[in-house]
């Protein structure tokens, strides 16, 4: 196994084709993947979602482009062109950070961390601006933070600028409730334990990749579930997910999930991180 990007390919290439290998993994239980299609989204919008998302991925690999903040803005724009909706808005929001690493050094957690705690003010404003593209299932701010509430798109982001806060601290703040953010704010841990057990893996990368879903599935309670179907089913799907002995036992829980309208997106945004850093170490694909 080699230990960097493959030649010719860059950390835009990789973004790319970490989004396209994410969704074609499959079964991915209470996910849209290559076998398995939502009512009203499907595998082809997905791959439309990633090619639309380049724009936005090479302006946060662009040195003097701008922050990530507007860099995920541009990603979110432009995946949200297919027919769909939200397609991969999470997995964007973990991958521009790791572009961002990727392209101006080594792709380590430490420099990750670094360059979520770098983010300005401009960049959350961004952020808060990228919810007006796509509808994205959010829970409930604090009370003393419903100026945040990021449903209110541009608002919450001039409310975050009237305050001070960078993209890191609102991160900081989502981070007991949401998943993604508290990977961001902690250069994303789980993703590169992951990467390492996915080029440890065997056989075709969808393969690898649906694999990897389930381990971090059944690492811990996934925070979309939680926020839409309640924290007592987010852990049941943990524990179903952890008892699973392989892909077909994946398929069993896959039908069930789908049956029932439970949506893991969380952890699929971890999955696409975790390709993401795999292939930079030299997935072989």
């Amino acid at each position: 196994m080699s230990d960097g990007p493959r030649p010719g390919f860059s950390a835009v290439d990789h973004a790319e084709l970490a989004l396209l290998l994410e969704v074609s993994g499959t079964p991915k239980p209470g996910n849209v993947d290559r076998a398995h299609d939502f009512a009203t989204l499907r595998f082809e919008q997905f791959l439309a979602g990633a090619v639309g998302s380049r724009p936005g991925l090479s302006a946060a690999a662009a040195p003097d482009g701008p922050g990530v903040g507007r860099a995920f803005e541009r990603a979110v724009e432009g995946m949200a062109q297919q027919d769909g909706g939200n397609t991969q808005f999470g997995c964007l929001l973990v991958l521009c950070p790791l572009v961002r690493t990727a392209a101006t050094g080594a792709l380590t957690r430490e420099r990750a961390e670094r360059v979520v705690e770098s983010t300005t003010v401009a960049d959350a404003r961004a952020f808060f601006e990228a919810f007006e593209h796509v509808d994205v299932a959010v829970g409930d701010p604090p009370p003393d933070l419903s100026a945040l509430d990021a449903r209110r798109g541009a608002a919450a982001g001039e409310a975050a600028a009237e305050r001070g806060l960078t993209l890191d601290d609102v991160l900081r703040r989502s981070a007991p409730h949401d998943g993604n953010a508290a990977e961001l704010v902690r250069g994303v841990p789980r993703a590169f334990r992951e990467a390492a057990r996915l080029r440890a893996d065997s056989g075709p990368a969808p393969d690898r990749v649906a694999r990897a879903f389930l381990r971090l599935l059944g690492d811990r309670p996934d925070t979309l579930v939680a926020t839409e179907h309640g924290a007592p089913v987010a852990r049941d799907v943990r524990d179903r997910a952890a008892g699973c002995a392989g892909l077909d036992d994946a398929e069993r829980l896959a039908a069930d999930l789908r049956e029932r309208g439970v949506n893991p997106g969380t952890t699929a945004d971890l999955t696409a991180a975790s390709a993401f850093v795999a292939l930079e170490r030299g997935l072989p694909v």
